[in-house]
């Protein structure tokens, strides 16, 4: 389990829910500090990775435990 500094729960949330709940957490957050967010959405992977290159953001990690995701996502 990685460190992180906020957690965000965006499980039973559909596409672009868990992208915009995780944009507005980053804003709050300091350069370096780790979001961790939790989701249900299989098209979340996808999202998490463009949002990722998109805004400059670093996707530390992703995993699954069978329906549910975490991302770690590092503020830049």
């Amino acid at each position: 389990m990685m460190e992180f500094q906020k957690e965000v729960d965006a499980r039973g949330l559909n596409c672009p829910l868990p992208i915009l709940k995780a944009k507005k957490a980053l804003t709050d957050m300091k350069t370096g500090d780790v979001l961790c967010v939790l989701a249900t959405d299989p098209g979340s992977v996808r999202d998490f990775q463009a949002f990722a290159k998109q805004t400059g953001n670093t996707l530390l990690e992703h995993v699954q435990v069978e329906k549910e995701f975490t991302f770690y996502l590092q503020r830049k």
